[in-house]
């Protein structure tokens, strides 16, 4: 890991840098709670993080988020001339989406000691301005680039040029027992169109506010869902949060799920474990809930997520072994898969309301698709994929509903996303008749994608069916030569 070491002269480099951590997941889980919980263990209840220095810190408190992803690590440092209180300040320079060095900046202050006690406090506050009206895009704690298991964060806060009090209430004090990530922070140009510009952040600390109340907490963003599932799946609590009132405003704090604490109404069909992971484990039917606190301080957690396992998951047929060169995989656990953005672009602006992607079952790795209108596998920032010595795409598709006689599904590739782009689709039921809870096997000739000009750099594959169909599984999405 190579980290970032603070100097007094901003003008000379204010970082030196050492190492960088080759990790930008600001949500993981590893350690459960029962490992973290430490009753008997007494760790420094210290508040203050930065004053004019860094409280209890060592000089290599600063760790950046991941160059290889576009961290840029040359706008950290502190300020001797722009200060709140005293004589200095941390000063963040936000770099332009064409800086050669990094096109946002973020990354955490860490505690590389034991942790500290935060128990007795309820939020942590600092001072902050900017050069120009921006939105920062996150600022939070608990993040340490180990098991990140008590992260909480607020999005897209607007600093101005005039100093202003910023207040991140903590979801559950009683959790943070030993805490090392003091701060998050990550920024970029989206509200200022592109140009770089600097903020600075003074009197950074833990307090306990009495300004801070009223705590709403929720799990999937506080609605009742439903999902139907198989055994061995697992799925991951999501939209946790608590809302507070802060001097009669609201405050949305994403909160990590093992703030929470978590059961089943029927743990034999689905359990769930300290970290908000479902386990589905047989047939039948099970709510998940929570609640938020201990003892006298428990209160309800809005939202729930009741899921009916079928029983044991019919997968897709296994592809037939071929040769490296004669395949490239998107998506199948039978070949090695090229490098993609993701399974579902969640274009919302442009009206897409499909939801999923993949998920594990059983051990097993497919791609879940529901409230299908349209929806993309995207490759435009892994370089796309070469399928112009291929023969053939295959896709397997599982219809999880009717199947009505207007009832489509399209598929489309666009190859060299942008001004000079092409593209083409088909219509599935063109090859196989579509039916219900069965796997389809597609085999499509690439010559069919009439219009596709190349087939070198396919960027888009997209699965179209304006809701005529709206619950799928897919797998094994590949090009291959015959």
């Amino acid at each position: 890991m190579e980290n970032l070491k603070i100097t007094k002269d901003i003008k000379n480099n204010a970082i030196r840098i050492r190492a960088i951590c080759f990790s930008i997941v600001l949500i993981t889980f590893g350690c459960t709670r029962d490992e973290l919980d430490l009753p008997n263990a007494t760790f420094p209840a210290i508040a203050e993080v930065f004053t004019d220095v860094p409280v209890n810190l060592t000089d290599e408190f600063f760790v950046s988020f991941d160059p290889a992803e576009g961290a840029n690590t040359n706008g950290f440092g502190v300020d001797e001339n722009i200060a709140y209180e005293g004589t200095t300040s941390i000063r963040i320079d936000v770099p332009g989406p064409a800086d050669p060095d990094g096109s946002f900046i973020g990354g955490i202050f860490k505690d590389r000691g034991d942790g500290r006690n935060l128990t007795s406090y309820n939020a942590l506050t600092f001072w902050g301005r900017a050069s120009t009206s921006a939105t920062i895009g996150t600022l939070g704690f608990g993040t340490d680039f180990e098991n990140n298991t008590y992260a909480a964060s607020i999005s897209d806060v607007a600093f101005t040029t005039g100093w202003k009090k910023y207040i991140i209430p903590i979801p559950d004090p009683a959790r943070l027992v030993q805490e090392k990530g003091m701060f998050i922070f990550s920024a970029g140009t989206q509200s200022t169109e592109g140009l770089g510009y600097t903020f600075w952040i003074d009197e950074l600390k833990f307090e306990n506010l009495a300004s801070v109340a009223q705590p709403l907490p929720q799990i999937f963003d506080g609605n009742e869902q439903e999902e139907t599932s198989f055994n061995g799946a697992t799925v991951r609590v999501s939209g946790a949060n608590v809302l507070f009132n802060v001097d009669g405003k609201e405050v949305a704090v994403n909160s990590a799920p093992a703030y929470f604490n978590f059961s089943s109404s029927d743990p034999a069909v689905a359990g769930v474990d300290d970290l908000g992971i479902i386990t589905v484990k047989s047939a039948g039917t099970a709510q998940i809930t929570a609640t938020l606190g201990e003892s006298e301080n428990e209160r309800p957690v809005n939202g729930s997520l009741t899921v009916t396992s079928e029983g044991n998951f019919d997968f897709a047929p296994t592809p037939p072994a071929r040769d490296a060169d004669d395949v490239v995989s998107i998506f199948s656990d039978a070949y090695t898969n090229i490098p993609v953005d993701n399974y579902n672009g969640f274009f919302t602006p442009d009206g897409q309301t499909t939801l999923g992607g993949a998920i594990t079952v059983a051990g097993e790795n497919l791609i879940s698709y529901t409230n299908l209108n349209f929806v993309s596998i995207n490759l435009f920032n892994t370089g796309g994929a070469n399928a112009s010595t291929m023969t053939h795409l295959h896709v397997d598709i599982n219809i999880r509903e009717d199947v009505g006689s207007g009832d489509f599904i399209r598929l489309q590739l666009i190859n060299n996303n942008g001004e000079t782009e092409t593209s083409s689709s088909i219509q599935l039921g063109d090859y196989v008749v579509l039916t219900k809870d069965t796997w389809l096997e597609f085999d499509i000739p690439m010559s069919d994608f009439s219009g596709l000009n190349a087939t070198d750099d396919i960027d888009l594959i997209f699965f179209v069916s304006d809701a005529t169909i709206s619950s799928v599984y897919v797998d094994n999405v590949y090009f291959y030569k015959n």
